[in-house]
């Protein structure tokens, strides 16, 4: 499964959603842009550096992550194995999504790893959940969300629901990273489905 982070708001959806996955056993293949090192900063009080980020995710979320692998990818590497349809990548999530990854993934630029892996989830028809994080949106943000989904791609704005009562940040960070695990396909229990 591979995670690129960029610089929108909304860096405890990322850490989230990671923790999700590595405690779930997957191997994970990240991907944070220089933006995207800016947010946790400025977000989460801390910027780790690569060979540090599996150690931060675990003083934050539990050493439950450690039952997952994670390899971290520069965004300059279009070398690196997600780049390529061959490399076997189940899926990928963009949590956050800056409008300008947005717009590249939806015209296909390849500018950077994360553009590039995500076009080849699009190409391969693999799983690609894109997490906006913006408000109000413009109408070119519209349709580049309009051609990321005619394209194959989820587009899964960061919109936390208040009906399994949130008490705390953490609850309407689990309800978001639950929501991209269901479009990804994986089981989650972050939070409890909608009941009649």
């Amino acid at each position: 499964m591979a995670v690129g982070i960029t610089g929108a708001s909304g860096a405890v959806y990322a850490t989230r959603t990671l923790a999700s996955l590595l405690s779930r056993g997957y191997h994970v293949e990240l991907v944070i842009t220089e933006f995207g090192r800016r947010l946790i900063l400025d977000e989460l009080g801390e910027q780790p550096n690569p060979d540090q980020f599996m150690s931060f995710l675990t003083e934050r979320h539990g050493s439950e992550v450690s039952r997952g692998e994670l390899t971290v990818w520069s965004n300059k590497d279009l070398g690196a194995g997600i780049a390529s349809g061959s490399h076997r990548c189940d899926g990928m999530v963009i949590v956050p999504c800056s409008m300008k990854t947005l717009a590249g993934v939806a015209h296909g630029l390849s500018r950077s790893l994360v553009e590039r892996a995500a076009d080849v989830m699009l190409k391969e028809r693999r799983p690609l959940v894109i997490v906006p994080r913006e408000t109000p949106m413009s109408l070119p943000q519209l349709r580049n969300m309009v051609l990321c989904a005619e394209a194959g791609a989820t587009v899964l704005p960061a919109m936390p629901a208040f009906y399994q009562g949130p008490e705390t940040l953490d609850d309407l960070a689990d309800f978001i990273a639950g929501k991209i695990l269901d479009a990804l396909g994986l089981e989650q229990d972050l939070y409890q489905p909608w009941k009649e």
